[in-house]
Parts: C-alpha cells; structure tokens; sequence
C-alpha cells in the first residue's frame, strides 16, 4: 500500500500545469508569436498549453467563453475587442481566487477601460490611455516613484539591443539572474502608466534612449503583481520573433509563468545567458 500511495504521488507531482493562450487578435502577428510562445513553455517540461482564439476584429465577441478554472495559469497574446461582460467577471474571479495570469507584449495595450485588468498588469499603453489611467513609474535616486503628471501612455523608440537590469534581485523569477544582461534586438516600451498597484513588484528596467527616440528613463520592463489571490507576470518584452528567441526572454517567460502559476521558481537559469555586455540568442 504504501508504494502505491508514493507512486501515485509521483504521478500527481509530475502532471504538467496547464496553461491557456489567448490569441485572436492583435497588432502584432500572434499567428506567429503564439506558436513560439506555446513551444518556448512546452519545451521546460512544466506546461501543457493550450489555445484559445477569438473571433476576428468585429466579430461575434459573445460567443467567446473559455473555461478559465480548467487551467493554472492564463496567456495573454491578445490587443482587441472586449471580451463579453460574462468573461471579464468569469477572468476577474480566475485570477482574484487564485489563478494565474502572464502578460505578453502588447497584451498590456489591451482595454483601457477594464478597471480590473489594469489593476492586474499595473502599467499600460496606448488605447487612448493618459494620466486619467494612472501614473508613470520612474526609478529616481535608487527608488521607485509615482509620477503623476499629464501626457500620453504607450510609445516606443527604435527597435535596437539594450541592457536590462535587475532592481528586485531576490524574487523567484529575478533570482540568480546577472543584475545586467543585455537583451537582444527589441521594442522598449516607454511612458506606460496606469495603477500600478501597492502589490505592483517592478523586477527590471532598461534605459530607454533618447538617441534611438526613447524617453530618457528607466522604463519598467519585467513586473509582478498580486490581485487577490492571483499573481500577475507582466513583461513588455518579446515584440518580434528575433526578441523572442534570446535566452533572457525565453528564460524569464518561463520563469514568470511558473511563478504565476505556482508562486515559485524550480527552473534554473539556463546556460548561455546573455551577458552585460554581449547577447544570446537560440
């Protein structure tokens, strides 16, 4: 008996967490994000994923219902229409009883007026957002800080390689990461604003040039949240598939999943990191 009772904890123990994408609609081309994002997850061994994909720009938006509860952790691939009242308030209790929930890219462009899921990604862009929607956050003097001035939200400059350092270095997802590593070519967001909740933990920045028309601030890149009892990854990484296949996106894309979905970290840091000074790409 006692055998049995071991291997069937063995097997419970190894059951992969089962993860949702959601994709459908974008300004960015998730036909061929989201394949990537599915097999960068799968590829650790942690994740089962599957996909959930909206209608298209102007569709029957009623029709789309996925079963949050049967997954531990939610994908967003997604920057469109509003999903139905029914999904919002079945989303909200998803993550509010626990679930979790990663943030990917433009998925922080997403419905500006969803009190909620401002709340839960903290910073957002775009979308006709401004100071109504928040404040920017700006690391000023070693520290972070409100900014809560008037001006748009969302923009970034050209797409170029830049160093991302580490401000919360004993995180699960941030820990054991170099403080510095330089991230391969990408978009760098600039100027979000929005709640940026108390539980709001912001994991990374990177310098945001005015030499490649940046805004000159270290703009949050890598944050945590918490919104109830669910935990909240949101990275702004990941605009192109180039972006997509360095080590340090790939890596913290896992990292922050598993942490959403399970409030830790078992991966380690995989070899090859990029470096301070030099990127790393698979």
């Amino acid at each position: 008996m006692k055998y049995c009772v071991c291997l069937l904890t063995t097997v419970l123990a190894a059951a992969p967490l089962k993860v949702l994408i959601i994709d459908g609609q974008n300004n960015h081309p998730w036909q061929t994000t989201t394949p990537i994002l599915k097999q960068t997850l799968e590829s650790t061994g942690l994740f089962q994923v599957d996909v959930a994909t909206t209608p298209p720009a102007g569709g029957d938006m009623s029709t789309f219902k996925p079963k949050f509860s049967n997954y531990r952790v939610v994908v967003s691939n997604y920057n469109g229409d509003a999903w139905p009242k029914e999904t919002q308030a079945a989303f909200e209790a998803f993550v509010g009883e626990g679930g979790g929930f990663v943030s990917y890219h433009a998925a922080d462009n997403a419905f500006p007026d969803w009190i909620a899921y401002n709340e839960m990604i903290g910073l957002g862009g775009w979308g006709g957002r401004t100071e109504k929607n928040g404040a920017y956050i700006r690391f000023k003097a070693g520290q972070f800080e409100r900014q809560s001035i008037p001006g748009p939200s969302g923009h970034h400059g050209k797409q170029h390689e830049f160093p991302v350092i580490v401000r919360q270095a004993n995180h699960p997802i941030t820990k054991g990461l170099p403080q510095i590593w330089m991230h391969a070519q990408d978009e760098l967001y600039d100027r979000l604003r929005g709640p940026a909740p108390d539980t709001m933990t912001v994991l990374a920045t990177a310098f945001s040039d005015p030499d490649m028309d940046g805004s000159g601030e270290q703009e949050p890149v890598l944050m945590a949240l918490t919104y109830g009892r669910g935990r909240v990854f949101h990275t702004t990484l990941g605009h192109s598939v180039e972006a997509m296949r360095c080590v340090g996106f790939i890596a913290t894309l896992q990292r922050g999943t598993e942490w959403a979905a399970t409030g830790k970290v078992t991966q380690k840091i995989p070899p090859g990191f990029p470096t301070r000074y030099e990127t790393s790409v698979r």
